[in-house]
């Protein structure tokens, strides 16, 4: 793009450990967000089911439309510290009585809505009696690939499961995605042995960023008990320059979107494409 030049900014994925307590939930995410700010993030953002992870009918039962007292909270704190804030995700209320929407919300520090994306792939699986989900039951998949063009960069929208489909980023990736946001509560069975490689397989495809805000440690959710954690920062060569220690915290570090076009002109795979 003539003229453009990619920023640098420092960014913060959050770590939390939430459960069916909203209260709790919006306190802890409140103070992190906070804190990030503190320290001079520019970008910060929290993990899938911010808002509530707890029992999936009560989840329906207290799914807010995007005018609702959680979307309020997210936008009202972005404006208040003048910070690009994502959402990873909150129950949205859909049509179907029986179903919600897994949704990310992107705050610009105004705390208007940037974008919104609706998670594409549901987590229907039987891996073990630790791990036990069908997500489709309760949420209604989304539709739509979403790149957000922002003042700091252009960031591509996914959520947790949707990590599984390279398919998804290399379409963000062709959209102009410069930073790839993956929100999650990726369960501790799957998340030891796949968290981390499949995030860098993702980043060193698309040459891009990779956030990723995860849940962590154990919930009141029957389907998923125990979330991996480990909430990373990852560069477009695949490295992991930030991650989140055990427990509630943050992985921050300093984004460079230069390095998208660095390693990009280095190695340019897109235009080595045969199929």
């Amino acid at each position: 793009m003539p003229g453009y030049n990619p920023p640098m900014f420092l960014a913060a994925a959050v770590q939390l450990n939430c459960t069916s307590d909203a209260d709790r939930n919006w306190e802890m995410a409140l103070d992190l967000i906070e804190r990030a700010a503190g320290y001079g993030a520019a970008f910060v953002a929290t993990p899938e089911n911010t808002n509530y992870l707890g029992p999936h009918e009560e989840k329906v039962r207290l799914a807010e439309p995007m005018d609702g007292p959680t979307v309020s909270r997210f936008s009202d704190l972005a404006a208040k510290l003048g910070i690009h804030l994502l959402l990873g995700s909150f129950n949205e209320k859909a049509d179907d009585p029986k179903r919600c929407y897994n949704t990310s919300v992107l705050f610009g520090p105004g705390g208007e809505i940037l974008a919104t994306y609706g998670k594409i792939h549901l987590f229907d699986v039987d891996v073990s009696d630790q791990v036990r989900f069908q997500e489709s039951a309760t949420v209604v998949p989304g539709e739509d690939v979403v790149v957000a063009e922002t003042p700091l960069a252009r960031f591509g929208l996914s959520i947790c499961y949707d990590l599984r489909f390279p398919e998804l980023y290399r379409r963000l990736a062709d959209g102009g995605a410069e930073v790839l946001m993956v929100p999650a509560a990726f369960t501790l069975t799957t998340g030891k042995d796949h968290w981390y490689p499949l995030l860098r397989a993702r980043a060193i495809e698309t040459q891009c960023w990779v956030i990723a805000p995860a849940q962590h440690g154990h919930h009141d959710d029957v389907g998923l008990r125990d979330s991996y954690g480990h909430a990373l920062i990852a560069d477009p060569w695949g490295q992991v320059v930030a991650a989140a220690e055990e427990g509630p915290g943050l992985a921050l570090a300093e984004v460079d979107v230069s390095r998208v076009g660095k390693v990009r002109r280095s190695m340019p795979v897109r235009s080595h494409r045969r199929l």
